[in-house]
């Protein structure tokens, strides 16, 4: 008989001790594969929901003051930017786009609205209908809102020169509405829409067209920052680092906190799932150390014979090992059948809204590496103490 037929027959002498073992090790195998489709999949799905579109850092003149902060930086004097520049930062390796704003600080004397509808405004000392509206205005092309984190969450972004879109915390303070006109700098403007940034500084403004505000403030060709989104997040420290290097008269501030924060979380949560992996060796290991043990006891005289016509201590030691492995390498393909079976109809059954889980090979090889290691430190023990076994002794034993 060859030696690899009889490694594969003795693995199944006794079927229900093999099984049992398998199961355990297939367990172990499938918890390892789903919690890793799980958290890749929820690393995965909570960077894309904290960086969708967002940009990852700005740009701003080196000289301004106060404006160093992230997009929704307000008050302080700024410097602003030629234009000219902002295409060159979109020339630079990592940067996938850019987006220029300029912001303006309009003088509470030269911003008051009009309200299209029924209700009577509010009548200054003059007599004249008049109400203040946010100071602050920001100018940017309606296709890089997504960039500066603004959803349009009531009727629509701006599409020419004489509309505006309004935030939701001025809107309420102000009692305006879509339709309404606001005058800003003896210009009138119409609100078509009302957006949501989930902070209350950026919430309370006005946002218009970056033509129509640099017209507006006689600012042409002029920024007051740059909005830059890298191609992978994981790059954008080290982008920034080459815009500031690059151009010594700009500044950058990264606004990364919050994926900081989460790749934080994620790493605690994949610590945890190492973790459950090292359980998981321990225990299909004791399994297998046990199954193996009971296996060379019960074929002591068999193994005596084998010893007694010539077979080496290492020949011993590598057919231990060898069925060792084998019952594992068995059942770690089951269980990465099963792991992908339970993970693929949680989600088909909607029970992981909003987790996709994420496949890669480098997952598969881990896990089918994880379980021959339960088989090798399982064999080890058993394949040795099958070698130290006297020929005499074993033969004797009944």
């Amino acid at each position: 008989m060859k030696y690899r037929n009889l490694i594969l027959k003795n693995i199944f002498r006794n079927k229900a001790r093999s099984s049992l073992a398998m199961i355990g090790i297939a367990i172990g195998i499938a918890t390892i594969l789903g919690l890793g489709l799980l958290t890749d999949g929820l690393s995965t799905s909570t960077e894309q929901a904290l960086t969708a579109g967002a940009a990852d850092f700005s740009v701003v003149s080196a000289s301004s003051n106060g404006q160093g902060g992230g997009p929704g930086g307000f008050g302080g004097s700024q410097q602003l930017i030629n234009e000219t520049t902002v295409n060159k930062i979109a020339q630079i390796s990592g940067v996938e786009s850019v987006a220029g704003i300029l912001r303006s600080s309009i003088s509470d004397d030269s911003t008051n609205s009009t309200n299209n509808t029924d209700q009577q405004p509010s009548s200054s000392n003059s007599g004249q209908p008049s109400m203040t509206m946010p100071a602050t205005v920001l100018g940017m092309d309606s296709k890089n809102l997504e960039m500066y984190d603004v959803k349009v969450t009531n009727g629509s972004t701006y599409s020419s020169a004489n509309e505006v879109i309004i935030g939701k915390t001025a809107a309420e303070s102000q009692n305006k509405t879509i339709g309404d006109t606001v005058t800003i700098s003896n210009e009138t403007f119409k609100i078509v829409g009302i957006y949501e940034t989930g902070e209350t500084m950026q919430d309370n403004g006005i946002i218009m067209s970056l033509s129509t505000l640099q017209n507006l403030t006689n600012n042409t060709g002029k920024v007051s920052s740059v909005l830059v989104k890298t191609a992978d997040s994981s790059i954008a420290n080290k982008t920034a680092d080459t815009i500031e290097s690059t151009y010594s008269d700009l500044s950058t501030s990264t606004s990364l906190s919050g994926i900081d924060r989460m790749n934080s979380g994620m790493d605690i949560i994949k610590s945890a799932v190492w973790g459950i992996s090292i359980l998981a060796i321990f225990i299909g290991g004791i399994i297998v150390v046990i199954t193996m043990i009971k296996s060379v006891s019960e074929r002591t005289r068999e193994i005596g014979v084998l010893k007694a016509v010539g077979w080496t201590k290492k020949w011993v030691m590598v057919m231990i090992i060898g069925e060792s492995l084998i019952l594992a390498l068995i059942a770690s393909i089951v269980g990465i059948l099963v792991g992908v079976g339970v993970v693929e109809i949680l989600s088909l059954s909607n029970m992981l809204q909003f987790i996709q889980p994420t496949y890669s090979l480098t997952l598969f090889i881990k896990a089918l590496g994880i379980g021959l290691l339960m088989g090798v430190i399982g064999g080890l023990y058993p394949a040795y103490r099958a070698s130290r076994l006297a020929p005499t002794e074993a033969l004797r034993y009944e």
